[in-house]
């Protein structure tokens, strides 16, 4: 039997949703306007720790940066459920925007970000696909490699 809602597809990945992250300065975590709801930049914070810091071209090899991209993404989903309640009215994720904490030689941005990309659409399936944007930045807050962002349509 495959998975239904983007909550069953969480359960059959294995992922238990965190408790969203409080803001850490004069902003909001998510914004609601008309169908729209912006997530603001979400670090990949397990269990309230940084998952990698760092650089990529560095300190912070590929594989790593895959993997905080995708707890990032999970920190996404869960301000996501924190806006809306249920996952089943995000119609389709727009946009995700990633930035990758790297030296000026680094060229992999793309294959960190598919580690986001990938899971939005294990958990949203078609209505998961996105645009995308993927920056390289000097720093990011906590030293963090990688954080992400969103734009969902919602019903």
């Amino acid at each position: 039997m495959s998975a239904h809602t983007p909550e069953d597809r969480l359960k059959q990945l294995g992922i238990v949703l965190p408790t969203p992250a409080a803001p850490v300065a004069n902003y909001v975590a998510a914004v609601i306007s008309g169908s729209s709801l912006v997530v603001s930049g979400q670090l990949p914070l397990v269990d309230g720790k940084l998952y990698a810091s760092g650089k990529l071209g560095d300190s912070v090899a590929v594989e790593l940066a895959v993997e905080a991209a995708r707890y990032s993404m999970i920190n996404v989903i869960a301000q996501v459920k924190a806006a809306i309640g249920d996952l089943s009215r995000v119609r389709r994720v727009v946009r995700l925007g990633g930035f990758i904490a790297c030296t000026p030689d680094f060229t992999q941005h793309a294959s960190v970000m598919n580690g986001a990309s990938d899971l939005s659409v294990a958990v949203f399936g078609d209505a998961g696909r996105h645009a995308r944007s993927t920056v390289g930045v000097p720093s990011l807050p906590l030293d963090s490699a990688v954080e992400v962002e969103g734009l969902f349509e919602i019903a």
